[in-house]
């Protein structure tokens, strides 16, 4: 905790990570030359619905407004908000094709509310990034239900995939959990390619082979049911082959993925993020073999932080006036002086 003599001095940032599971807010303190650390707890909230204009401007300020006031004053910041906040980096998903309205709103509605001038909004892969490698070249591949890669040189973003369940995130959960499921319905018919082990754990897990089709094509959240059959794949690689196979393709997907955005030149930091990573050496050692042969100057890292940690490290190189990675209308644009 910061004492009264420190807070005076101190540059608050706010950085704030909005993704399809909820909301997360905090407060860091940064120095004159970007550095940040987080100081007391994280907000958090539910997921900022989507309308016909984007991701809903009005609802995050909801959220965002009365959480930077609570985490300033358990802080002990003295005075108003805009006297202390000196600037505030939101991490979206969906910013680079959703982020219409809060690019056109929340700026100023930041300004009427906290007084803070700059305001960073950027996509969620952008934090991740920023979290994952800092404001070093490299390249982040974050798989979850889906798998989008993002890379830079620090001139300029390249980004493969994260193009939804129906048009790409190759190699991602709903992927692999599509891939294993196509797997147990060809055991079923009786047609080549078919794993009778992946049947048996795809019966248990969602019900009879017949009535997939109908438990599946309704529901709204498919990709996320898809994504959930992912680690029956992974615990069925080590003695079955049809599920191995899965997850080499995955790892290839995820590879090329990684090779399309990394830095033409120079030494390539990749770093591996996201909750798929979490089901392990089944899909880690494919991971990396393949990208041994596709990204011959790169090596894995592991992520310094997490999307949170990036937004707040983007938040305090915009208040220090050096911002450390590219600007990009999609990706990542600035408000403010």
């Amino acid at each position: 905790m910061f004492t009264h003599k420190q807070v005076a001095a101190v540059s608050w940032v706010l950085g704030v990570d909005s993704g399809g599971s909820g909301l997360r807010i905090a407060l860091g303190s940064a120095d004159g030359r970007g550095a940040v650390r987080r100081a007391g707890p994280v907000t958090t909230a539910g997921p900022v619905p989507t309308g016909p204009a984007g991701i809903d401007a009005g609802r995050l300020l909801d959220a965002v407004v009365p959480a930077a006031r609570a985490l300033l004053a358990d802080a002990g910041a003295d005075g108003r908000a805009d006297q202390v906040l000196a600037a505030v980096a939101v991490g979206a998903a969906g910013m680079a094709t959703l982020g219409g309205d809060l690019r056109a709103r929340l700026p100023g509605g930041l300004r009427d509310a906290l007084g803070v001038r700059r305001v960073a909004l950027a996509a969620d892969a952008v934090t991740g990034y920023a979290g994952a490698l800092g404001a070093r070249p490299g390249a982040v591949v974050a798989a979850g239900t889906g798998m989008i890669a993002l890379g830079t040189d620090l001139a300029r973003w390249r980004r493969a995939d994260g193009w939804g369940h129906l048009l790409g995130d190759c190699g991602g959960g709903a992927w692999i959990g599509r891939a294993g499921l196509d797997a147990a319905m060809r055991a079923y018919d009786g047609r080549r390619g078919g794993s009778a082990l992946l049947l048996a754990r795809a019966e248990e897990a969602l019900g009879p082979a017949p009535e997939l089709p109908g438990l599946l094509y309704p529901r709204t959240d498919r990709a996320a049911v898809l994504a959930s059959f992912a680690p029956e794949v992974a615990a069925c690689a080590g003695r079955d082959p049809v599920a191995a196979g899965i997850l080499s393709a995955a790892a290839g997907h995820i590879a090329d993925a990684a090779a399309a955005v990394a830095p033409a030149s120079g030494e390539c930091r990749i770093a591996l993020t996201g909750g798929l990573f979490g089901m392990g050496e089944p899909l880690l050692a494919p991971v990396r073999a393949e990208l041994a042969e596709r990204v011959t100057r790169g090596h894995v890292v592991e992520p310094e932080g997490d999307p949170l940690a990036g937004a707040l490290t983007v938040a305090a190189g915009l208040a220090a006036g050096e911002l450390p990675l590219p600007l990009d209308a999609r990706l990542l644009t600035v408000a403010g002086p």
